[in-house]
């Protein structure tokens, strides 16, 4: 594999590792993570409490938000300035990673809960859906090491935009002059249809060149 296509490689992984990191982020903050109970005087029933990705940590569903911007960054950057944005890419996924371990500790949980039920009674539980933390943890270890690829390779990655260089904007510049568009009519060719090419402003050239003298006997005779 050559080098440029295992740049390519590096740059399309690491772009599909953030979308799915933060695809994590977001479809996990929106489902319940814990669940709990509020034990009522008898007879009343247990009040159930369940608490939400958005409602354990706060910033889960902004830093998913936040990722996804980081994304298009990414893609309209490129050098020094793509490898500077693989640290808050990283950051995002940090900050992610330790609210979510911080978050889900029973402690934390029974005051959320707490804070959340709608009477007020002694916490039950509450009890961990783990499938929900673990989808956002990973969509967080996503995230930094996405980060870090593209602090330490981003220099090296494909960049948009190289057929919009200056070289290319100068070659279309001299494609439209004046000059150059009557040489093309002269030549029987449409330039609303493309570019000027070099074959055809060497043909006009010489049908010109060939033209001229005729004209110029045409001159004489009728001087004569």
């Amino acid at each position: 594999m050559t080098s440029a296509r295992w740049s390519r490689g590096e740059y399309t992984t690491v772009l599909l590792a953030i979308l799915a990191g933060t695809t994590a982020l977001l479809t996990a903050s929106g489902q319940t993570w814990a669940s709990g109970s509020v034990v009522l005087p008898d007879p009343l029933a247990p009040a159930s409490v369940a608490l939400s990705g958005d409602e354990v940590t706060r910033t889960v569903s902004a830093l998913g938000w936040a990722g996804l911007a980081g994304v298009a960054a990414l893609v309209a950057s490129r050098g020094k300035a793509r490898r500077v944005l693989g640290v808050p890419v990283a950051g995002f996924g940090a900050v992610a990673a330790y609210d979510i371990w911080h978050s889900t500790r029973g402690s934390e949980l029974t005051r959320l809960a707490s804070e959340q039920s709608a009477v007020d009674g002694p916490i039950s539980g509450p009890t961990v859906h783990t499938a929900w933390p673990v989808l956002a943890a990973a969509g967080a270890v996503l995230l930094v090491a996405a980060g870090v690829a593209t602090v330490v390779r981003g220099g090296a990655w494909p960049v948009m935009g190289s057929r919009y260089d200056r070289h290319g904007s100068a070659d279309a510049n001299r494609a439209g002059e004046p000059a150059e568009l009557w040489k093309t009519l002269d030549s029987g060719v449409d330039p609303t249809l493309g570019p000027v090419s070099d074959d055809v402003t060497a043909e006009s050239s010489s049908a010109t060149a060939t033209s001229a003298p005729a004209t110029d006997t045409n001159v004489d005779s009728k001087e004569s």
